[in-house]
């Protein structure tokens, strides 16, 4: 009896301190060598493509902000958000305010782009919070209600106090040049590739920690099983509140950069299509999986370009090519959702890491 109570406290302490500091400081490490890697892999390519590849890029980046916020909130908390769109469109507007603050004050200082960046990201956490404690409420159908209303409801705001936010025509945003340290010709799309690259990588390292914590692995605890997680301790409002909040900052942060590429906002850059864009490009990339993300940013800026090229090969009047140009996304990536889903559920990411674990497993016979 004596040797079990003597060897007890040592076994909880090497428990305790398996899960501790000790773990989690080579995951961060990892996760900035990746960060960095990915870093300088911009930065090479930034000089040998275009202005508007830099621009495409760039774009890509503010994108990948929001499907990795939603990627969190749908596929590991397991709440479904129709109004991701509206939470780009408050992180825009914000930014494009607090930036016309700055210039009617004279200051066009090109550090406070970060001020603006971060007063976005609040206030977007602020609206995510508020949303997030009535969707903690609701289930299913009643869910994706609530954020369906949210999508439509925020860009009419925009419209019905047109004395701020300029109706639809919107507001424009103020950037200040890249930093004459870097030369008076140096491209301002390379300057913006960099501001957006250097924005998105910071989101995705400390979404990537957050997964692999203890509050990531609430997340997932809740999207399980609800009434599990609650009997196990778990606070399971206040964990899909959290959820919601870290998304709408996400999603805050990529309309914001959005808004910093285009150099305007208006009401029709945000509508319900974006957010439902928003959604199908994360189950097309791969629901659950950061890195299926960055498949559905991507997905999001070539599809204008292969809308663009689809339509130029048949001979169009121009009111039938814009409206075919109109129509021809969602289609699309309708198609593409359901080919997705019939040939690899995963999506793009699951079956990448199946074809790699299929590769893993004939690699040692091969070498036998």
């Amino acid at each position: 009896m004596s040797a079990t109570r003597a060897s007890a406290p040592p076994t909880r302490r090497a428990a305790v301190d398996s899960t501790g500091p000790g773990r989690s400081l080579p995951t961060l490490v990892r996760h900035l060598a990746v960060a960095a890697g990915v870093a300088l892999l911009v930065l090479m390519a930034s000089y040998q493509l275009d202005s508007f590849r830099n621009f495409q890029l760039a774009t890509v980046a503010a994108y990948l902000c929001a499907t990795a916020g939603l990627t969190v909130l749908t596929g590991l908390c397991g709440q479904l958000s129709l109004g991701h769109g509206a939470l780009m469109a408050t992180g825009a507007y914000t930014l494009a305010l607090v930036q016309n603050a700055f210039a009617e004050r004279g200051l066009t200082a090109g550090g406070l782009l970060v001020v603006s960046l971060v007063v976005a990201v609040l206030a977007t956490v602020v609206v995510g919070a508020v949303v997030g404690v009535a969707a903690a409420r609701l289930r299913g159908p009643y869910l994706a209600g609530l954020t369906l209303a949210v999508a439509v409801v925020v860009p009419a705001l925009t419209v019905t106090f047109d004395g701020v936010f300029n109706g639809e025509q919107g507001l424009a945003v103020p950037v200040a040049p890249a930093p004459a340290g870097l030369g008076s010709y140096f491209p301002h799309e390379r300057w913006q590739l960099w501001v957006a690259t250097a924005a998105t990588l910071l989101c995705l390292v400390l979404l990537a920690n957050l997964v692999r914590s203890r509050y990531g692995r609430c997340f997932r605890a809740v999207r399980d099983d609800e009434v599990a997680a609650g009997l196990a301790g778990i606070h399971v409002a206040r964990t899909q509140v959290i959820a919601f909040v870290i998304s709408a900052g996400s999603a805050g942060l990529g309309g914001a950069l959005l808004a910093v590429l285009a150099q305007s906002v208006s009401p029709g850059a945000f509508g319900l299509t974006l957010s439902l864009f928003l959604l199908m490009a994360v189950v097309i990339g791969g629901l659950g999986r950061l890195a299926g993300a960055v498949w559905g940013a991507f997905l999001l800026v070539a599809l204008p370009d292969l809308t663009h090229s689809l339509t130029n090969l048949f001979t169009l009047s121009p009111a039938t090519a814009q409206r075919l140009e109109g129509n021809l996304p969602l289609a699309i990536f309708g198609s593409t959702l359901i080919a997705v889903m019939i040939v690899a559920p995963g999506g793009v990411q699951g079956l990448l890491s199946r074809l790699t674990r299929a590769l893993r497993a004939r690699w040692p016979a091969g070498r036998s």
